[in-house]
């Protein structure tokens, strides 16, 4: 059973329910008022009929007869009996018929039970205890309500045709709204049924209304969203280690096989040693794509926010305990008044990552052992400039100098495999920034960061 019959039913069975209920209590309800009612009425010609007929006694015959007349045509099909003291017939509304009556209640009435009621199939029966001039009197009166029973039928045929109608109404409206409390959750599994790694960025339009639809749509289009992430980051996973490590264990592989052919038994302990450094390399090469790929599709990323300064003091002090013989030369712009001109909003882990890549390249190209590391502050942006002397990048290299695997004629005799520079660019371009190189003057390099202030 789906959602859509389960609204339909039970919705449609609780009002429908509560519909029936509540009609049946107004059918009892006036049917036990018709039965009061009447059986007061009752009561009442009874108390009239035992009043009229001790008057009569001082009457004459005819006056009596009348009397009698006018009592039989009150009430429908009413049979009346009185008794006196001693519980003997004294008057009977109907002379000519005898008048069945209940002998245990004309024994139970009495001062302390003055009236009795009873039915005898739909007859109301009525028994009356009655002092009247001294006299005792008792009284039981049968009578059929003729009229209440009428308006009791007519009531009856009137509540089940509403009941028909308002349960035929019950049943189209629990069908309306059934379809369109379900038709957002059924657009929504026809749209999961075509998902897959190609169309997981198919989202489902949002609805108008701040309903719990609304929610439930915007936290599907974000789930869809995070898959979307996660397949984008498999794929540049997949990518980056299948295909673009094929250049470097191409070399490895390359040097393996001039190795088994040299004869020097120095040179193969060299190159072995050379091999076991280009191994590690290349471990680390593994990390740096796995790092980009994660950048690529921004997976779990938090970003807060972060002192650049800061950072690059603690990769400072950390690079000097490795090469104590390196300086760095830190220097602040003097426009820069407070620390919201060196914060940024950005993920801790990826800018730790970007600034460790520029500082170690300062270590391993800078010619002099020195670099220099600037802060500034420029319409809106943090910059920092981080510069060594060195062999500069030439000037047709530039523009590939951020591709994967490039190295220029400046990195002659140094390892790597072309993918610091490549991190360190998608990590800026992430936090919305950008980085540049020039070469001011000859052999002096010089990479810019740019941040934007308050970036998020």
């Amino acid at each position: 059973m789906n959602i859509r019959q389960r609204i339909l039913i039970y919705f449609s069975a609780l009002s429908i329910s509560v519909i029936g209920f509540a009609f049946l209590l107004i059918f009892a309800v006036f049917s036990n008022y018709r039965r009061e009612e009447y059986q007061q009425r009752i009561k009442d010609h009874t108390i009239s009929t035992i009043t009229d007929l001790s008057e009569a006694k001082q009457l004459n015959h005819n006056v009596l007869q009348s009397m009698n007349l006018l009592t039989i045509n009150k009430l429908y099909q009413e049979r009346t009996l009185l008794f006196n003291a001693q519980k003997q017939v004294i008057y009977s509304s109907l002379n000519d018929t005898k008048i069945a009556f209940s002998t245990d209640m004309l024994h139970n009435l009495s001062p302390e039970k003055p009236v009795l009621e009873s039915r005898e199939g739909d007859t109301d029966v009525v028994g009356v205890y009655f002092v009247f001039n001294k006299e005792v009197f008792y009284g039981i009166t049968k009578a059929y309500d003729v009229f209440g029973f009428s308006k009791l039928a007519f009531l009856k045929y009137t509540l089940l045709v509403l009941f028909g109608l308002i349960s035929a109404l019950i049943l189209i409206s629990s069908f309306v709204l059934a379809n369109q409390i379900t038709k957002p959750i059924i657009s929504m599994a026809a749209a999961l049924k075509i998902i897959n790694v190609e169309t997981a960025n198919h989202l489902l339009p949002i609805p108008e209304a701040k309903d719990e639809i609304f929610l439930l749509t915007s936290r599907f289009n974000e789930l869809m969203k995070r898959l979307q992430d996660s397949f984008s980051f498999q794929k540049h996973a997949v990518h980056h280690i299948s295909h673009e490590l094929k250049t470097p264990i191409s070399i490895l592989v390359s040097n393996l096989e001039r190795l088994e052919k040299e004869p020097d038994l120095a040179l193969i302990k060299k190159g072995i040693t050379e091999q076991k450094e280009d191994t590690k390399l290349l471990g680390d090469m593994i990390n740096a794509l796995l790092e980009i790929a994660k950048v690529e599709t921004h997976s779990n990323l938090t970003f807060q926010e972060v002192r650049l300064d800061e950072l690059v003091f603690d990769w400072v002090s950390e690079l000097k305990k490795i090469y104590p013989k390196f300086k760095f030369d830190v220097q602040f712009d003097e426009k820069i008044e407070s620390i919201h001109g060196l914060s940024v909003q950005g993920n801790l882990r990826l800018l730790k990552m970007a600034i460790q890549n520029l500082l170690l390249n300062c270590v391993n190209y800078a010619s002099d052992h020195r670099a220099q590391i600037y802060f500034k502050n420029q319409r809106g942006k943090l910059l920092i400039q981080i510069s060594n002397k060195g062999k500069n990048i030439a000037t047709e290299e530039i523009p590939f100098l951020f591709q994967h695997f490039f190295r220029g004629d400046n990195s002659q005799g140094k390892r790597g495999f072309g993918l610091g520079l490549v991190l360190v660019n998608k990590i800026i371009q992430l936090h919305g920034g950008e980085v540049q190189y020039e070469s001011p003057s000859t052999a002096l390099n010089k990479f810019t960061l740019f941040f934007p202030l308050g970036n998020k």
